[in-house]
């Protein structure tokens, strides 16, 4: 009998595309990784970076919830998300334009003045609609008009700092013992109802001017009017010097 011719196997010359085709796949991965990462905000990195700790370390380094008040109710202590500055600058656009449709039957009625410049949006609002003569407790008339501005402003991130003004006429007798005291009770009053309104507390600042940056002056009845005024500067990228 012939013996047997046995027949070499068949060696597969692609068996490299396999290996090949995982490490492509592998760097795909890598680099939307690396693009996701670099193009996301902050908020967002926090939370990529929590799940890789948490993967490897087995907890997370954002503070966790906590409780307060009755049992079943958390909150979390969530850090301020600073936007880049180019993102403020949009926000500060939007903000302007919000805040001007919710307010234009004041700034028709010449009771509320808006203006914008390069980082900042300011809004004047009249003393007169606000409070009665002497007194820093926001009339009822205005708390609307100071609930829908905080409702206007309380999405956005920008800083705002709220500016008490008074006209150059002395304090006689009452609670406060000069205009320096009734400007910042004013601007504390409007920014204790933006807070009450949603506006984070941590956006807000209050300044108080008195008497000493009339718009107009003080000689006539006019000018001490639209000098009791309360300003909420509304900044965009960076803090706002003026003049």
């Amino acid at each position: 009998m012939g013996r047997r011719q046995h027949h070499e196997e068949h060696l597969n010359h692609e068996a490299w595309a396999i290996p090949y085709g995982d490490l492509v796949t592998l760097l795909l991965a890598f680099f939307v990784v690396m693009y996701s990462i670099s193009s996301v905000n902050e908020g967002k990195y926090r939370v990529i970076s929590d799940s890789l700790n948490a993967a490897f370390r087995g907890e997370p380094s954002s503070p966790l919830p906590i409780q307060v008040g009755p049992p079943g109710t958390t909150t979390v202590a969530a850090p301020v998300v600073q936007l880049p500055p180019e993102q403020r600058t949009m926000a500060l656009r939007q903000l302007a334009e919000q805040a001007e449709s919710a307010l234009q039957p004041l700034i028709m009625q010449g009771l509320v003045d808006m203006q914008s410049g390069d980082g900042f949006v300011e809004i004047a609002i009249r003393s007169d609609i606000l409070f009665t003569s002497g007194s820093a407790a926001l009339s009822t008339e205005a708390q609307p008009v100071i609930r829908l501005l905080g409702e206007a402003l309380r999405e956005f991130p920008n800083s705002i700092r709220v500016e008490g003004h008074t006209d150059n006429v002395p304090i006689a007798g009452g609670a406060f013992p000069s205009n320096w005291e009734l400007s910042a009770a004013r601007a504390a009053s409007v920014v204790h109802l933006l807070t009450d309104s949603g506006v984070d507390p941590r956006r807000l600042a209050v300044s108080a001017y008195g008497e000493f940056r009339p718009v107009l002056p003080n000689a006539t009845p006019d000018g001490r009017n639209a000098n009791r005024r309360v300003v909420l500067l509304i900044e965009g990228s960076e803090p706002v010097a003026r003049e």
